[in-house]
């Protein structure tokens, strides 16, 4: 049960015969769950993903167990800066002698435990942290090359997963800089929408939706992949963020579309157990009985019964912001006689 799935529709895998990176998420929270919502490890199909980023934790010794089911899958760790504390983290990283010791330890933790590289989760590191993270990213780059050179063994992975609100974006990454650095970037085009703004909305939408305007017209999947490029991130580095989860709203009056008010979160899910979250298993079991909808001009799904609303990507959702970005690939390889699995920039 990965909170999310992120799905590369540019890039080739750094070590298998596939085209494209499907990027999974384990989150380590899923085995303190009880009943049928316990989830370890083991339980993960190997082959369903190129890599596998276990978030967060300090030991994953359970993950050995794919190199025997699947020796192809990439196993990385991810440490979250903000979970960590931002305080704490940001002061961590804001010399290079902290840098060097947070590296040089987090290269032994990943050989000890045999994963195949490391994933950055720092999302929004406004002000000062800006340049921190940068220097962070250059410098375990630089770390991970010169042991490979070192040990002749196989390069150490290097991701970071980064925000994909405009403003938010501006104030925190150096994109190009950051992007040169990584081997692949988890793009997290989710979470546009939240109770804050009181009405309903996507957590994901793919494209701008009608009433969009200013600011809100930047938050869509499209929107947000196409701007990273413009400010110099690699098509083939970007991994495009599909959730697995829905967020969940109590609607205040008879309207159930797009823009319905909204009272405060949804009923927490029998698993969950987090108020305006549902897991998308929990999804699968509130649909029955649901009215589910279209919202058409974002190509995304809603459901509602009684006053509980919740939307979610489906199957025919994430086939259609996959397919789109794998037919302008194409677009693209007509144009310049390129190899369509080779990697090449989406459209402009």
């Amino acid at each position: 049960e990965p909170r999310s799935i992120l799905w590369a529709t540019t890039s080739r895998t750094i070590a298998t015969n596939s085209a494209y990176k499907l990027v999974c998420y384990f989150t380590n929270w899923a085995q303190d769950r009880t009943g049928e919502g316990h989830f370890v490890p083991d339980y993960i199909d190997p082959h369903l993903c190129t890599h596998l980023i276990y978030a967060f934790t300090n030991t994953a010794a359970t993950l050995k167990l794919f190199l025997l089911r699947n020796p192809s899958l990439k196993t990385l760790l991810s440490i979250d800066g903000g979970k960590t504390g931002s305080d704490s983290f940001s002061t961590m990283v804001s010399s290079p002698a902290n840098h060097w010791t947070f590296i040089r330890s987090v290269i032994e933790f990943l050989k000890m435990n045999k994963f195949d590289g490391f994933n950055l989760y720092w999302i929004y590191p406004e002000g000062k942290n800006k340049g921190y993270f940068t220097s962070l990213i250059q410098e375990m780059a630089k770390a991970f090359q010169e042991k490979a050179q070192k040990t002749g063994k196989q390069k150490l992975i290097l991701s970071a997963t980064v925000g994909a609100v405009r403003e938010l974006v501006d104030a925190s990454y150096e994109i190009d800089k950051i992007s040169e650095a990584v081997d692949f970037l988890n793009l997290l085009t989710f979470d546009f929408h939240r109770s804050w703004q009181k009405v309903t909305g996507h957590v994901s939408p793919f494209l701008q939706g009608k009433e969009d305007s200013k600011s809100s017209s930047y938050y869509n999947v499209d929107y947000a992949v196409r701007y990273w490029r413009s400010k110099g991130a690699p098509a083939e580095k970007l991994i495009m963020g599909i959730p697995t989860y829905g967020w969940s709203f109590t609607l205040s009056s008879s309207r159930t579309g797009i823009g319905a008010p909204i009272s405060g979160l949804g009923s927490p899910g029998p698993f969950t157990q987090e108020a305006g979250l549902l897991a998308y298993y929990e999804i699968c079991t509130f649909t029955p009985g649901a009215t589910t909808e279209q919202i058409v001009e974002q190509e995304v799904p809603y459901s509602y019964k009684g006053n509980q609303w919740v939307e979610y990507d489906d199957k025919q959702s994430i086939t259609t912001k996959v397919s789109v970005f794998k037919e302008e690939r194409g677009k693209v390889c007509s144009s310049y006689g390129c190899d369509p699995s080779s990697p090449v920039p989406l459209s402009t």
